[in-house]
Order: C-alpha cells, then sequence, then structure tokens
C-alpha cells in the first residue's frame, strides 16, 4: 500500500487522527504536546495517534497529502484541520469543541 493510500485510510477509518512528533504519552516537541492538551481540553483522550518520527515515508506524505508543511497535523472526520497554531485558536474561539462534539469521551 503506497503512502498516501495508507494516510487517507487512517484520516477515513477514525474520527480524529493526529500525525505527531512522539506519542500522546511521550511527546517529542512542544507543538504535539500542545496539541494533545488542547484534544484532552476538549474531552477527547481517544484518537489515533501518528508518530511521524517512526515512518519518514509518512512524515513526509502527511506534508504532501494536506499540502501542509508542519506537524503536527489534526485530521476530524477525514478533514483536515491544523497545526497547533490553528488548533490553539479555533479552541480559544469554542470552534474546535463544536467541531469535536459527538467525539469526547463519554464520563
Amino acid at each position: 500500500m503506497d503512502v498516501q493510500h495508507l494516510i487517507k485510510e487512517q484520516v477515513t477509518v477514525n474520527p480524529v487522527v493526529l500525525y505527531m512528533k512522539g506519542t500522546p504519552q511521550f511527546p517529542q516537541c512542544g507543538f504535539s504536546a500542545v496539541t494533545v492538551q488542547i484534544l484532552r481540553a476538549c474531552g477527547v483522550s481517544s484518537f489515533l495517534s501518528v508518530n511521524v518520527l517512526e515512518n519518514p515515508e509518512i512524515r513526509s506524505g502527511i506534508k504532501e497529502y494536506a499540502n501542509w508543511p508542519t506537524i503536527p497535523q489534526l485530521y476530524v472526520r477525514g478533514e483536515f484541520v491544523g497545526g497547533c497554531d490553528i488548533m490553539r485558536e479555533m479552541y480559544e474561539d469554542g470552534e474546535l469543541q463544536k467541531l469535536l462534539e459527538g467525539l469526547a469521551d463519554p464520563n
């Protein structure tokens, strides 16, 4: 399976996908850490995280897939949302919480 097909499958099969450096438990960059914190603040702790440091093909392929040069990248319901700064702005405006409605973990 080529990397573009793999990425498309990951983002369409999983409701929330975060391509990041490291893992949610051990982020390898500050931007990735912030994105995980924002998702958790929105009540989402169950999501597919893809550590791009483990796969150079995905690391370069995801930048092509979204035509977005930086990582982390968030996808919700198959749609590219953005990186850390966009997520932060959307969170502060309440937009991200609305986008993630119904995907938060039940308590």
